[in-house]
């Protein structure tokens, strides 16, 4: 038997746990994210809430990627809309999916170096195009008649802005604080092995 084939056989289980690990916690983030989205505190109207939901969301694409995220946030808007008895509306899946996404997109930013602005920043482009633009036009579609469309989504697009400037500070803070517990280097989720190299091969570059 060659050394190459000797070696694929050798890191293949190592391979293959690694990518159940994967699943299992993107499948307990995902129902994190259940969980947090009933523990919820009403807002002046019904199409309105305010949770943590996001965060497990984050954190999925943060450390596993854009494609792993994404996939964490649908899974979670889809399971949690079954389990509360509601019909499923795919359009409003998209603001779970972006904070997965963009999280996914930030990783490298964040590897490089983790700070509480640059979280805040990580956070900010799922909610401003996602949680208030995108949800509010959304809701203004779906619920509003359409004479009065105009000043639904100017009325969505203020609460939900005050809503989430509130979320976004909450968000971050508690991210942030897992971060400082060490929580996620002991689990040996942060820095994700594959951004920790890309980035020390770019110092390297940069070097050069």
């Amino acid at each position: 038997m060659s050394k190459n084939s000797s070696a694929r056989t050798l890191t293949a289980p190592a391979s293959q746990a690694w990518g159940a690990r994967n699943l299992a916690y993107c499948a307990l983030l995902a129902a994190l994210s259940i969980v947090f989205a009933r523990l919820i505190i009403p807002m002046p109207n019904e199409t309105t809430r305010f949770s943590i939901e996001a965060v497990p969301i984050f954190l999925a694409g943060l450390f596993f990627g854009p494609v792993a995220g994404g996939l964490v946030g649908f899974s979670a808007d889809l399971v949690g809309c079954l389990f509360s008895g509601y019909s499923y509306n795919p359009i409003f899946c998209v603001p779970p999916i972006l904070y997965g996404v963009t999280a996914g997109l930030f990783q490298g930013y964040l590897v490089k170096k983790r700070t509480l602005p640059r979280l805040a920043l990580s956070f900010l482009p799922a909610i401003v195009l996602g949680s208030i633009l995108y949800q509010s036009a959304s809701l203004t579609l779906i619920y509003a008649a359409p004479d009065a469309r105009a000043a639904f989504f100017l009325l969505k697009l203020a609460t939900r802005g005050i809503q989430f400037s509130i979320t976004w500070v909450i968000d971050v803070l508690l991210v942030h604080l897992l971060f400082q517990c060490k929580l996620f280097d002991r689990a040996g989720l942060w820095p994700p092995k594959r951004a920790k190299a890309a980035a020390k091969a770019e110092k390297g570059t940069e070097a050069l």
